[in-house]
């Protein structure tokens, strides 16, 4: 059931979501950063003097970043998003492909190995689509899916789920990858479209009646979550409809820890597109780096341009 302090659907229009859902995918994976790996245990021990909750965005971690740096789950939206607003709002496999591949040749500061293996291939082969593969069920696919879930707004589920997958098969191709991914735009679309939190919860039980694995309500509190996406997408289902605001979701999930920037992002996007970005608490924001904010801001917006939303 909805809690009654949940903002209705109509206390945000559809750009104060799309921004928040992009900006809250960068600011998830920023505060998850600093707590990635490390289990719940350690997190209350590290901010004990913080009542042992991490919840200020302070970089270090194991990857000692900045404050306010964001790692690859957002920087590789951000790279999708370039190419899928360089191809007149299309996601193409080829142009992701090429997107990523450039953006490994940065030498980025964090990359999964299923993504590095994948994009490898690609290089020698300049083949998009990677071949499926049982292994290859991380959440590498999923973290970066936000620009097709703004990018596809109010198209057929036929045309989203071929947008998903020409992105995600470059580097996972995977069926419990597609199904994860599925749901996250399921999920993300139905919050920019001001759908009730019923119909929220109805989409994320279409996946775990489809897929058991998945099921959330039921399970054990998934804390230390793995790259596994069926572990991080427990972790955000669990955290996103057990809370009542954007700050509470994040906190729930990172202090789960594990892979704790990819559940902070994911449901940072889910959170943001639900709440809106007035909901973002502004220490957060300013926290965030100035240039990777403006970034998804004009993403976001220019993303949703070129889609068609259903009023409901």
């Amino acid at each position: 059931m909805q809690n009654a302090s949940l903002p209705k659907p109509e206390s945000a229009d559809l750009k104060s979501r799309g921004v928040g859902a992009y900006l809250g995918l960068a600011i998830g994976d920023a505060l998850g950063a600093t707590v990635e790996f490390l289990t719940p245990n350690e997190i209350r021990h590290r901010f004990a003097r913080e009542g042992g909750v991490h919840k200020d965005i302070t970089g270090g971690g194991w990857l000692n970043l900045k404050p306010g740096q964001i790692t690859d789950d957002t920087a590789m939206s951000l790279a999708l998003g370039k190419a899928i607003l360089a191809d007149g709002g299309k996601v193409v496999a080829l142009s992701a492909a090429r997107a990523f591949d450039n953006w490994m040749r940065t030498s980025p500061i964090d990359i999964g190995n299923t993504v590095r293996k994948n994009l490898i291939r690609f290089r020698n082969t300049l083949e998009a689509e990677a071949p499926p593969a049982e292994h290859d069920a991380g959440n590498g696919a999923v973290m970066r899916t936000l620009p097709v879930a703004l990018a596809t707004l109010g198209q057929t589920q036929a045309d989203i789920a071929a947008a998903f997958r020409a992105q995600a098969h470059v580097t996972h191709n995977n069926p419990l990858s597609d199904a994860g991914g599925l749901c996250v735009i399921a999920l993300v679309q139905a919050a920019l479209q001001g759908q009730s939190w019923p119909n929220l919860e109805a989409q994320a039980q279409t996946l775990s009646a489809e897929h058991p694995e998945f099921t959330w309500q039921t399970a054990r509190r998934r804390e230390n979550p793995s790259g596994y996406i069926v572990d991080t997408l427990v972790a955000v289902l669990q955290a996103f409809f057990s809370t009542n605001s954007f700050e509470s979701c994040l906190i729930d999930v990172v202090n789960r820890g594990g892979d704790a920037d990819t559940t902070g992002a994911i449901a940072g996007a889910i959170a943001g597109a639900w709440y809106g970005v007035a909901a973002i608490p502004e220490r957060w924001q300013k926290a965030l780096n100035p240039v990777i904010a403006q970034d998804c801001r004009e993403q976001a917006e220019k993303l949703m341009a070129g889609s068609m939303p259903i009023q409901v």
